[in-house]
């Protein structure tokens, strides 16, 4: 018979996760100096990559095995920008995202140093160019935001018979924002854009903070 002090004892340092599979990933938001000039840098993606080829994102990418979120969001930068990991501080995790997708995006805010941006030989296998934006213009400019209706899609097999109302059920359905930053001729856009929305807004609220 199960005793309640092993239960206890099973669950007193049980870390939170969300409930189900999903695939897990990281990124670094990396603040870089562009002529003393705090900015964010971003990669478009090779238009030979399968997934999301020629989309603006951060560097970052699945976790491995035994891999720790932040070491992640390190490595997967380093190896698509070619640089070392002595280059790259971790000032703290931002908030994650869970997809609707079966996907957690864990973001990192870090800083890059000593570094030419210039003349950087980032993978080209996996990065088509690399940009700067001024952080300030994302603390001056809101995104435009749409919505994206996720309704229950129900198989025919599914068994309608043990649940109530059967096939009258009525299922819940939700709303996936989807954000739009555009600036020059780039378009930062979906989890990137988020990613930057839930940055700033962070900024601005404890800054107003430590000015009152």
């Amino acid at each position: 018979m199960m005793r309640l002090d092993t239960i206890q004892k099973i669950f007193e340092h049980k870390e939170c996760n969300p409930e189900g599979k999903y695939e897990k990933f990281s990124v670094l938001v990396p603040i870089v100096k562009v002529k003393e000039e705090l900015e964010l840098l971003f990669e478009v993606r090779s238009s030979n990559l399968k997934v999301q080829p020629k989309e603006i994102c951060f560097p970052g990418g699945k976790m491995e095995n035994n891999e720790s979120k932040e070491m992640c969001a390190i490595r997967e930068t380093c190896e698509e920008l070619n640089i070392s990991p002595n280059h790259i501080e971790i000032f703290s995790p931002l908030d994650f995202l869970v997809l609707p997708y079966n996907l957690i995006l864990y973001p990192f805010l870090g800083y890059i140093s000593q570094i030419n941006l210039e003349n950087l030989d980032f993978n080209k296998d996996e990065v088509a160019e690399i940009f700067t934006v001024p952080l300030n213009f994302f603390l001056e400019n809101e995104p435009t935001k749409h919505y994206i209706d996720l309704e229950a899609h129900i198989p025919d097999s599914f068994p309608f018979h043990m649940i109530p109302s059967g096939k009258d059920y009525h299922w819940r359905t939700g709303k996936y924002p989807v954000l739009f930053y555009e600036y020059n001729n780039y378009v930062i856009w979906g989890m990137t854009a988020r990613i930057v929305k839930n940055f700033v807004d962070h900024i601005k609220m404890k800054n107003l903070s430590y000015e009152a």
